[in-house]
Order: structure tokens, then C-alpha cells, then sequence
């Protein structure tokens, strides 16, 4: 610069662009999510809370009698209850996550038109995925938080360290709510979101959810491996049994990045289809 030249304003177009995808209100949109629960589906919410608890009264406790205990990978002998309580907290946030996540947002997004609605307002795509991903949270949460409470009731939390399942839980749900929305974009037609049942089914049933994964082949072991649910199940085993070790680090990252990516992706699907 020449002495005498007054320095160039600050270039204000990167700050637009980011204006443009995120305005600071995605609270408003998780504001309405809670609204519309509270005026119409909150019996369809409530009733989402008992089905982990009727499988562990069934499988837990009635065919756990039979079972009798699990060895875990560390030798430790835990009941078959406790085996299979902390996956179906897992489950329990996945679950909730990914409703609100797929089937609620599809709806909103293809017949509802509301989120057209929304971005004709200050609301950014990135305001618009955050609210509607925090909202599926809570709903995550809320399950997995009332499931928690079921398992320590039962006695089925065998450390301390299963307090740390809460947060757990939270970044789970947040994994998958995040996940959820960004493939519910992609989304045109209700037969295309039974692919959705048909990848969580399979998921519920083989991640190591009711047995332990070392009954499969090797091979079928590392196919398992990377499925989220299966860091989902493990996580939270670890913490509520209190067995947690380096791995937990590993799941957690597994979660960073699912997040990291559902945002991304979910965000710019958003703007492509309403700001081009």
C-alpha cells in the first residue's frame, strides 16, 4: 500500500455467504417442532418410549432366564439384561433420532412445503438442518434419558460410569438425526423411504445387539464393524457396564464425523433445492 492510501474496507462477501446459509435462529424451527408435538402427535412420541422397555422386559428378563450370563471380550460376567440393556439404549436414540429425522422432515419437505415457506423468511438451509436435527435430538434424547432411568431401576447399570451415557446418547441421536435429514433430502417418493426400514431393520438385529458379535465369522465381524449402530451399541456397553477402553475415542470420532457430514450434506441439498 502507498503511503498516503487510507486500507481497503474489509470484504464483506464471505460474511454474506455465510449469512446466507445460517441467520441464528434455528431454535425458532426446533420452537415449532414442539409446538406442533404438543398440539398433535405427542401420543405418537410418548408411545415411542415403551417399545425398548417391552423388549427388555421380554428378552431381557423372560428369555434371559433361560440365557443366564454373557461373557463380555474383557471376561467379565454381566446378565443377559444387562447385556442387552445399554443396545437398546442405543437403539432407543437411533430410533427416535431417525423418525423425526426421515419420515417427519420427508413430509414437511415433499407435501407439506414448509420448509419452502421457511426459507422465503430470514431462515438459512443451515438454520433450517440445525433446527430440525435438534429437534429429532431432543426426541433421541428424551427416549434414551427415560430408558436410562428404566435400566438404573433394574439395577442394570453396573458402574458409575454409565452417567457418561447421557451424553453419549446425545451425540449418538445427533449422528444419526443428522445423517437421517441429509439422506430424507434425496428422498422423492414414500416407496423410496422403506429403503430407510430396510437398513435400520438389519442394523437392530445383527450389530451386536442381542448377542455377542465373536459368534459371526471374521469376515462378517468387520462388515458389522461399520455400521454405526454397532459403535452406537458398544459406546454406550462400555459406559454402562463400566468396560469402557481406548475404543470408546474411536467410536465417538465415528459419531464426530457422521455429524459433520449429515450437516454438510443435509445444508446443501436444502439450498439446491429452494435457492437456486
Amino acid at each position: 500500500m502507498r503511503v498516503g492510501e487510507s486500507a481497503a474496507p474489509p470484504s464483506r462477501t464471505g460474511w454474506r455467504a455465510v449469512r446466507a446459509l445460517y441467520s441464528g435462529n434455528a431454535r425458532i424451527v426446533v420452537i415449532r417442532g414442539l409446538l406442533a408435538t404438543r398440539t398433535s402427535n405427542w401420543v405418537v412420541v410418548v408411545s415411542g418410549f415403551f417399545e425398548p422397555v417391552f423388549f427388555l422386559l421380554a428378552m431381557g428378563v423372560g428369555l434371559g432366564t433361560y440365557i443366564g450370563d454373557v461373557e463380555l471380550p474383557g471376561g467379565e460376567q454381566v446378565s443377559y439384561a444387562a447385556f442387552i440393556a445399554p443396545a437398546l439404549l442405543a437403539v432407543s436414540a437411533m430410533n427416535g433420532a431417525v423418525y423425526d429425522s426421515t419420515w417427519n422432515v420427508f413430509f414437511k419437505l415433499r407435501f407439506a412445503k414448509l420448509y419452502q415457506t421457511m426459507l422465503t423468511t430470514r431462515l438459512g438451509p443451515l438454520d433450517v438442518a440445525l433446527g430440525e436435527i435438534c429437534y429429532a435430538l431432543l426426541r433421541g434424547v428424551a427416549y434414551a434419558a427415560g430408558f436410562l432411568v428404566v435400566m438404573q431401576l433394574m439395577g442394570l447399570n453396573g458402574s458409575w460410569t454409565a452417567l457418561a451415557a447421557l451424553p453419549a446418547v446425545v451425540l449418538i441421536a445427533f449422528a444419526f438425526a443428522s445423517v437421517g435429514m441429509a439422506v430424507t433430502s434425496y428422498m422423492k417418493t414414500f416407496q423410496q423411504m422403506d429403503w430407510i426400514n430396510f437398513v435400520m431393520l438389519p442394523m437392530f438385529l445383527f450389530s451386536a445387539t442381542f448377542y455377542p458379535i465373536t459368534v459371526y465369522p471374521e469376515a462378517i465381524q468387520w462388515l458389522i464393524k461399520v455400521l454405526p449402530l454397532w459403535h452406537a451399541v458398544e459406546l454406550v456397553r462400555g459406559l454402562t457396564l463400566g468396560v469402557a477402553d481406548t475404543m470408546t475415542l474411536v467410536h465417538v470420532g465415528y459419531f464426530l464425523v457422521m455429524i459433520g457430514l449429515g450437516l454438510v450434506f443435509a445444508t446443501s441439498r436444502l439450498r439446491a433445492l429452494f435457492q437456486d
